[in-house]
């Protein structure tokens, strides 16, 4: 597997080695020897899968300590586009995001460390997404700032009329004016 950096120290694209031949494709999807030396030692405990039409935007979720998460996301079917936004109080790059094409052509991986919130938005008609959480999801713990805060910048490539959100995610508070942020000097893990 290949690690790409990111702009934000800890976040990271992974790209596997795919075999194609006629009959197809293999790739090894997860490693956990692999992950811990290139990317950061994480025990992920739980798998998650979600099924989303185009236009589909869940985010900008995190867990709050002590069950913050870290994320290892990936799409199986279709594509979208995958945010990860740094919400830890004092970071050099608080408030700017990393944002990437995640799909079943590019076969790439995003991983998210605990102190960001995250989200992602459907592209295609339909997608299935993939993540694992190094902690187990806690309701008690949720937090989440609004996807359209104009303070963050993120071009979600969605028109916003075409931007389906639950009810909850149409809530949630600027960063700003966000209630509760991690503090970049905790360690999180």
């Amino acid at each position: 597997m290949e690690v790409i950096k990111t702009l934000i120290e800890g976040v990271v694209i992974i790209e596997p080695k795919v075999y194609g031949d006629h009959r197809g494709y293999f790739f090894e999807s997860f490693s956990e020897r692999d992950f811990n030396q290139q990317v950061r030692d994480v025990k992920f405990v739980q798998d998650n899968e979600s099924k989303s039409c185009y236009g589909v935007l869940r985010g900008l979720h995190f867990q709050k300590p002590p069950y913050a998460q870290s994320k290892l996301v990936r799409v199986v079917k279709g594509a979208v586009l995958d945010v990860a936004v740094d919400i830890r109080k004092g970071s050099p790059t608080f408030g700017q995001h990393v944002a990437v094409e995640l799909s079943e052509d590019n076969h790439r991986q995003f991983f998210i460390p605990r102190g960001f919130a995250h989200g992602f938005v459907v592209l295609t008609d339909e997608v299935i997404f993939q993540y694992k959480c190094d902690n187990f999801y806690a309701p008690q713990s949720e937090g989440a700032i609004a996807w359209n805060d104009p303070d963050l910048g993120i071009d979600w490539k969605v028109p916003f009329d075409k931007i389906i959100l639950s009810e909850k995610d149409t809530k949630h508070s600027q960063l700003k004016d966000a209630d509760w942020l991690f503090d970049y000097n905790e360690n999180l893990y």
